[in-house]
C-alpha cells in the first residue's frame, strides 16, 4: 500500500512496527507506553463511533486538547471517516476567536479535553452547525449535546461488530487529495485564514523531512510544542510515526504554568534523542543553563565562558568544524566537554543529540551556544501553508546562521517585487512549489489567489540562497523597517540577538516607518537588572537607580555599535532611542499570537503615543521622564 494518505501511513506503520511503542504518556507517577497496534484499536473505535453518529466524508470536526495519546487517536479517528480535522490551539481564550473558527469552518462536532470543554460549552448556543461535543475526560454535568469518550468507544465497538464492512470501505475510500486539516492562522492583522492541507500535503512533507534526516526506529522525542502547531504535527507526530519511532507528551499540570514546569522533569524522565524547539524556548533553556552555572560560583562561571569562547572558535559555522588550524583546539575542547558541557547535557536526559529549531529566526549566537555545549540547535524554515517544512539544517549537513538545505522534491526561487527570479545571493521573496503546498484558504478565494500563483506559494518571507543551496531567511516582508529614504530591513535578526545575548532584555520590538532613525520598545528582565542595582546600592525608586537601568540597556545595545558584536548589523537599523515598557508581550494581552510571535500591528497601535514621543526631541533622549517613571513603578 502506498503511503499517500495519513491513514495509509499509519496502517503501514502498524504492519511494520505493531508491537513497538508509539506513544508514551505520564498520568500518575511514571510514563506508560502504548504500542502502534494498541493505538490502532483505539483509532478504529473512535472512527467507528463517529460513523455511528452519522459523520460523513468532508465533514469538519474541531480538536481542542493538550498533547496526549487521545490527541493522536482523535485526529486519526477523524481522518479514518474521511472527515476533516480542524485542530485549534488550547491557548485561544478569547471566545469570539474560537467562535469564528468553529463557525467559519462549519464544524459539526468538537472533540475537547476536559480543561477546554468550558470554552465550547459557553458558545455552543451560537453555533447552529455544531451538533455534538465529545469530551475526552470525565465530566459531572453532561448536556444533551455532550458525549464522553467512553460512550463514543462503546458505540464504535458496536458499529465494528455490526458494520465492519462499512468502516473498512470508508477509510479505504480516503484519497490523497482529500483535505486532512484546516489549520487557522493566528489572525494577527485580520480574521484568521483557514489553511487547507490535504493528506498528500502531509505525507509528501514527511517524505521531504526524511530526505534530510533519517529517523531510526529507536529515536524518541518529547513533543514540547503544542501538537496543533504545524511543526510539531508533521516533524513530530507523523515523521516519527512513519519510521516506527516513539513520542512522549508533556505531563499536564493543573495550570499552564504547572505544565511548563513539568517540561524539564519530563525531559529527564523520557530521555529524548532530539527535541523540536522555537526561539522562545531556546532562550529559556539557555538562561536556565547560565543561571545554573552562576549558582556554582564565579570560578565555574569564568571557566564556562572560557570554554564557550574556545568552542566557538573550534566549531566555526558548523561545516568547517575543526578544520585547518582549528584542529589544534580539539584536545582542549574535548577536555572542556568532559568536565563542563557533558554535565549540562545530563540535564536534558543524557542522550539528547540535537534540537531542530523552527518558528521565527533563531539568533546565530544561540545556535553557536548550543553547538558548543554539544547539543546543536539546527535551524529550519517553513510555514503552515507548506505543511510546513521547506528547509532544515541537520547533523550531516549544516551551516550555522542559515535555515538549512532545501528538502527534496521542492522547487524554491527568490523573486523580486515583480515576481521575477533573482540570482544566487540576491535577496527577495521566498517562493516555493511542491506536493506539500496547500490547496488554498478555506472559503477565502481572494487570499488564495494572492498566495498561490501558477502553483507557486508566495510565502511573504524574505531571504536568499547561497552557492551551496542553503537558504537564509531574513524575516517577514510585513515586518520590515522602512527608513525615510525608502530602504527596507527585517528587524527579526536584531531582535532575536538582543533577547538571546542580553541577560537584561527579555523582549524587544524595533520600529521604523519611514523615519530618520529606528526606535525600540523594550521589556527588561527585572530580576537580572535589580541584581545589578543592588550590587551598586541602588533601587528602582531613586533617580540614580533609574538612570543606571537606562544606561545598562543602552550599553547592551551599544555592544552592536562599537562593542563585542560590532558589525553584526548595519548601525542604521539599531535603535537610537528606546521606551522601557511596564508590561511584557503576552498571549493574554494579545501582543503574542498562539505561536509566541509578536503581533506587531497591535503593539505599535497600543504604544503609538510612546513611539511618537521617541521621535520628539525630548523623547529621543533615552533618559526622558517617561522611562524614569515606568522604571520607578517596578518597585510597587
Amino acid at each position: 500500500m502506498a503511503e499517500r494518505t495519513l491513514v495509509q501511513l499509519f496502517e503501514e506503520s502498524v504492519k511494520k512496527y505493531g508491537d513497538a511503542v508509539l506513544l508514551w504518556e505520564k498520568k500518575e507517577k511514571s510514563y506508560q507506553g502504548s504500542s502502534y497496534r494498541q493505538i490502532q484499536e483505539s483509532v478504529y473505535k473512535f472512527a467507528a463511533g463517529l460513523l455511528a453518529l452519522g459523520i460523513q466524508k468532508g465533514d469538519r470536526i474541531a480538536l481542542i486538547a493538550e498533547g496526549r495519546n487521545e490527541w493522536v487517536i482523535s485526529e486519526l479517528g477523524i481522518l479514518y471517516t474521511g472527515a476533516i480535522n480542524v485542530p485549534m490551539s488550547v491557548k485561544i481564550d478569547e471566545l469570539s476567536d474560537l467562535k469564528f473558527r468553529l463557525s467559519h469552518s462549519g464544524c459539526r462536532m468538537a472533540v475537547v479535553s476536559g480543561r477546554q470543554a468550558h470554552k465550547v460549552l459557553a458558545i455552543q448556543n451560537d453555533l447552529p452547525e455544531l451538533q455534538r461535543i465529545i469530551v475526552l475526560d470525565p465530566m459531572d454535568e453532561i448536556g444533551e449535546q455532550v458525549m464522553l469518550l467512553d460512550s463514543l468507544y462503546d458505540m464504535g465497538e458496536q458499529f465494528l461488530r455490526e458494520q465492519r464492512d462499512v468502516f473498512d470501505e470508508r477509510w479505504q475510500d480516503v484519497k490523497e487529495n482529500d483535505p486532512a486539516n484546516i489549520c487557522y492562522t493566528s489572525g494577527t492583522t485580520a480574521d484568521p485564514k483557514g489553511i487547507v492541507l490535504t493528506h498528500r500535503n502531509y505525507t509528501a512533507n514527511v517524505e521531504q523531512a526524511n530526505s534530510l534526516l533519517s529517523i531510526p526506529q529507536w529515536y524518541t522525542s518529547l513533543l514540547i510544542l503544542p501538537w496543533d502547531h504545524s511543526f510539531a504535527h508533521t516533524a513530530g507526530i507523523y515523521t516519527l510515526m512513519r519510521n516506527g519511532a516513539s513520542m512522549s507528551s508533556v505531563q499536564s499540570g493543573k495550570t499552564p504554568m504547572e505544565t511548563l514546569k513539568n517540561i524539564p522533569i519530563n525531559i529527564k524522565e523520557t530521555r529524548p534523542v532530539f527535541l523540536l524547539s522555537v526561539p522562545s524556548l531556546a532562550q529559556n533553556f539557555r538562561k536556565n543553563i547560565e543561571k545554573g552555572i552562576r549558582q556554582k560560583g564565579t570560578k565555574v562561571e569564568k571557566l564556562f565562558k572560557k570554554a564557550l569562547a574556545l568552542a566557538y572558535r573550534y566549531n566555526g559555522i558548523g561545516w568547517d568544524r575543526g578544520k585547518g588550524s582549528r584542529i589544534f583546539l580539539k584536545p582542549m575542547y574535548l577536555l572542556y566537554d568532559k568536565i563542563l558541557f557533558s554535565k549540562i547535557r545530563e540535564v536534558f536526559g543524557g542522550r539528547l543529540e540535537f534540537f531542530i529549531g523552527g518558528g521565527a529566526l533563531l539568533d546565530i549566537e544561540l545556535q553557536r551556544f548550543f553547538y558548543a555545549i554539544g547539543i546543536p540547535m539546527y535551524q529550519g524554515y517553513g510555514l503552515t501553508e507548506a505543511a510546513p517544512i521547506i528547509s532544515a539544517n541537520v547533523p550531516v549537513k549544516h551551516k550555522l546562521g542559515s535555515s538549512g538545505s532545501i528538502v527534496a522534491n521542492l522547487q524554491v526561487k527568490i523573486c523580486d517585487d515583480k515576481g521575477d527570479s533573482l540570482p544566487v545571493g540576491e535577496k527577495g521573496e521566498i517562493v516555493v512549489k511542491g506536493e506539500n503546498v496547500m490547496t488554498g484558504y478555506w472559503k477565502n478565494d481572494k487570499a488564495s489567489r494572492e498566495a498561490l500563483r501558477d502553483g507557486w506559494l508566495y510565502t511573504g518571507d524574505l531571504g536568499y540562497l547561497d552557492e551551496d543551496n542553503f537558504l537564509y531567511v531574513l524575516g517577514r516582508e510585513k515586518s520590515l523597517l522602512i527608513s525615510n529614504d525608502g530602504e527596507k530591513y527585517s528587524p527579526e535578526g536584531i531582535e532575536e540577538a538582543f533577547m538571546g545575548q542580553s541577560d537584561y532584555i527579555d523582549q524587544v520590538m524595533l520600529y521604523n516607518n519611514q523615519s530618520a532613525y529606528t526606535v525600540a520598545l523594550i521589556v527588561i528582565n527585572r530580576a537580572a537588572v535589580e541584581r545589578v542595582l543592588s550590587e551598586k546600592g541602588l533601587t528602582f525608586r531613586d533617580e540614580k537607580g533609574q538612570e543606571a537601568v537606562i544606561k545598562l540597556i543602552e550599553s547592551e545595545i551599544n555592544h552592536y555599535r562599537d562593542g563585542k558584536y560590532a558589525g553584526m548589523f548595519p548601525s542604521k537599523w539599531l535603535p537610537v532611542s528606546f521606551a522601557i515598557l511596564g508590561e511584557g508581550f503576552t498571549e493574554q494581552n494579545k501582543f503574542l499570537n498562539s505561536t509566541l510571535k509578536m503581533v506587531r500591528g497591535k503593539i505599535a497601535e497600543f504604544y503609538k503615543a510612546r513611539i511618537d514621543y521617541m521621535y520628539a526631541p525630548e523623547g529621543k533622549d533615552i533618559y526622558n521622564h517617561q522611562n524614569k517613571t515606568i522604571i520607578s513603578r517596578f518597585s510597587d
